[in-house]
């Protein structure tokens, strides 16, 4: 189950991202989801929990956090009202100076001193409480800068209001100033929750309560989900959402898994097979086992998968971060620099103005003081580093969801980044280009023995995880003692049989030969079954076949279109397979890889060594497969991308997992990493194209406090925006 946490101090998306990132620098946490419009942060826990730890990293970076209840409310509302306080006021002040030219008048000045002080004190305090919080930590943020502009403007205003008259006011720009902010970062939070629809949608998918069943006697109780245990007995009626894992154990019936998979067929459920939590059953009556609840369900796994990318960082994130982190005290440094010149050498800076100004245009700038005040002002304010602290994350985000929603699971920042610059593929080919479900094709006979060759080949294989071995596996019931039980990775299997002397072997036609076993006799069966693409799997006794099982493992009907498709993207796409150079041969042509490309009869670590090569020679290569065999070569790989089923070690090593089972994911994953990789240099270019033009036009006197205001708020929108249309994008 999550905590939730109320904070305190956050203004904007960056400070969303910092608070993110030190609740889970807590080594106990699991995943963290800080939303900004609600001021709260959900954490899921590993083992346990320590809110102490979590209350103390956040402190540590400059916030407030206490667990969330009836305060929690009471603080967002503050905050709006603060909001709308801001709006009013200013819309008052802004009418009475532009619309009815007061700014002169005796009492507007004075009610314009009193307005703007509720805005300063009143609105204004999320920024004094933000500023002052990072003063402590010798660290400063965007509250920092809008603090120090507004305070500028409304202390200034303050001693030419009471120091004589004539003099002209900002008040109404310094309650502008933090009205537009606190307004601009309101629709900030309100875009940045819908980078964040995915993942609320699969929090709600799983049901409140289920419908348990009791044998003796035999009826049904509604109850919590929370309070389902492992073996219990649920009933599911059609159009129930299924509340955890389970397995079903009477009934047939059909259900929608496509909001974890994004696969749109229904799936076929009968006694024996899983079912998820958060899926639909359709159109039967179901019974289920339970077989994992809570933080232990697929879907939970799958939440927290895709909280972790969320909140993940991209090392081009760097460039960014180091950035940011003098970014502060250059601009306020700036602002002095150009508040004086302006208050102190005003001659100089009018001639700047002027002469720029025959380019550009000319601004009506105060004269004496009150222009250094406003040209530090509209610095303070138009610089932003909240634009270059949500250029990567808004992107990896929205990246995340938009992988989530087609069935695609993403890691991290980086597993994106890396996807977005990868040159080369490596399919295996057994259950990622084929199907993963091969069937005897055909049987030859080469000897009589004591057990039928399907019966003794089923024994043998029976234990093995092989997708070969458990399509043998089934071909017989009846039970042949074993003595001496040995796979040999990636070749076959021996035993002892009682009653047959010598050692039995079922494996490899590489393997049987290499024991000394001759099968030139089947040299005609060997080339017609291999040239249709089928592995041939050779039983033996010592040195004499007993037979051969021609194993036909179709391939995948949407593999020759991926390939194409990733080829036409610019990529070399590489097969490896364990099968003989025949049967790999035939694949491949089916599947449109270059022979030259393909790579047969290899050992699970030679896998590894053939990425290993490619990376070599210059490739930054993807692998891509689905069993245990493949753990080392997803690990050696620049990315390692794990298709649907994949075995737990194969995730675990995995960059990306493709929760359907069609390949299809592949090319939609790494078009959507070089969107995104696309959409973070875009984003950083603009940060810094905003900052460089905005500041230096503001120190020139070109823009004013209230116009840099909004120019930082659409700044951050632009940003913001553009990472969302990722959501959008059709791959």
């Amino acid at each position: 189950m999550g905590t939730e946490f109320q904070i305190d101090g956050m203004t904007c998306g960056n400070c969303a991202r910092h608070v993110t990132d030190a609740i889970q620098s807590v080594p106990e946490v699991r995943s963290a989801t800080v939303s900004l419009e609600r001021n709260r942060a959900t954490i899921r826990w590993n083992n346990s929990e320590n809110v102490p730890a979590v209350l103390k990293a956040v402190q540590k970076a400059g916030y407030a956090a206490h667990e969330a209840g009836d305060m929690a409310q009471t603080g967002r509302t503050h905050w709006q009202w603060a909001l709308w306080t801001g709006i009013v006021i200013t819309a008052i002040l802004m009418t009475g100076e532009w619309v009815f030219g007061l700014e002169k008048v005796r009492w507007f000045r004075l009610a314009s001193f009193v307005l703007a002080g509720i805005v300063q004190i009143y609105s204004g305090a999320q920024f004094y409480r933000g500023a002052w919080r990072q003063l402590k930590i010798a660290s400063s943020n965007m509250d920092t800068l809008v603090a120090l502009g507004s305070t500028a403007a409304f202390a200034y205003s303050t001693w030419a209001l009471f120091s004589g008259p004539g003099r002209h006011l900002y008040f109404m720009e310094a309650a502008a100033i933090i009205t537009i902010v606190s307004l601009g970062h309101w629709i900030e939070a309100r875009v940045s929750e819908k980078a964040g629809s995915a993942m609320r949608s699969l929090l709600n998918l799983a049901p409140q309560t289920a419908q348990l069943l009791f044998r003796q006697p035999e009826r049904i109780h509604e109850v919590l989900v929370s309070q389902l245990q492992t073996n219990d007995e649920v009933l599911l009626r059609p159009g129930d959402r299924i509340p955890v894992d389970g397995i079903v154990t009477e009934g047939d019936s059909t259900v929608d898994e496509s909001a974890l998979t994004g696969e749109s067929r229904p799936a076929e459920k009968n006694p024996g097979k899983e079912l998820f939590a958060g899926t639909v059953n359709l159109n039967g009556l179901l019974v289920m086992r339970v077989t994992a609840t809570g933080e232990e369900t697929a879907l939970a796994h799958i939440v927290a998968a895709v909280q972790r990318a969320q909140t993940s960082r991209a090392d081009i994130q760097r460039l960014g971060d180091r950035v940011s982190a003098v970014f502060v005290p250059v601009i306020v440094l700036i602002a002095l620099v150009a508040g004086f010149w302006w208050g102190l050498a005003p001659a100089s800076a009018h001639a700047v103005h002027h002469f720029l100004g025959h380019v550009l245009w000319y601004s009506n700038i105060p004269a004496g003081a009150a222009a250094g005040v406003i040209i530090a002002t509209a610095v303070l304010i138009v610089a932003c580093p909240c634009a270059m602290g949500l250029a990567t994350p808004a992107a990896i985000m929205a990246a995340a969801n938009a992988a989530a929603r087609r069935g695609i699971l993403i890691r991290d920042g980086v597993a994106l980044e890396k996807a977005g610059r990868i040159t080369a593929l490596v399919f295996d080919k057994t259950g990622t280009l084929t199907a993963g479900k091969p069937e005897i094709a055909s049987v030859l006979e080469m000897q009589q023995a004591r057990f039928k060759p399907q019966s003794l080949a089923a024994n043998l294989a029976r234990n093995s995880s092989h997708p070969l071995s458990q399509a043998l596996a089934v071909q017989s019931a009846e039970t042949i003692e074993l003595d001496s039980w040995r796979e040999v990775g990636g070749s076959g299997i021996e035993a002892s049989v009682r009653h047959i002397p010598g050692q039995v072997r079922l494996g490899s036609l590489r393997w049987l030969a290499a024991n000394g076993i001759d099968l030139s006799r089947a040299d005609e069966f060997i080339s017609k079954w291999t040239a249709l693409g089928s592995n041939i799997i050779g039983l033996a006794v010592e040195r004499n076949p007993l037979a051969l099982f021609a194993m036909l493992d179709g391939l995948k009907p949407d593999a020759p279109g991926v390939v194409k498709q990733l080829r036409g993207q610019g990529l070399k796409i590489y097969m490896v397979t364990g099968d003989n150079s025949r049967t790999a041969a035939s694949i491949a042509a089916q599947a449109g890889i270059p022979d030259d490309h393909v790579l047969a009869e290899v050992q699970p670590a030679q896998k590894a060594d053939f990425v290993t090569k490619l990376q070599a020679k210059g490739e930054r290569v993807a692998f891509i497969g689905d069993g245990i065999n493949d753990a080392p070569a997803l690990a050696q790989a620049n990315l390692g991308i794990a298709v649907s089923r994949a075995s737990d070690i194969a995730r675990e090593s995995a960059d990306i997992v493709l929760l359907k089972s069609e390949i299809t994911g592949v090319p939609e994953a790494l078009a959507l990493a070089r969107a995104t990789l696309r959409t973070i240099k875009q984003n950083l270019f603009w940060a810094f194209f905003y900052n460089s033009i905005g500041v230096p036009l503001a120190s020139l006197g070109f823009v004013s406090p209230v116009f840099c205001a909004v120019a930082m708020g659409v700044s951050d929108l632009v940003v913001i925006g553009n990472a969302l249309r990722l959501l959008r994008r059709k791959l």
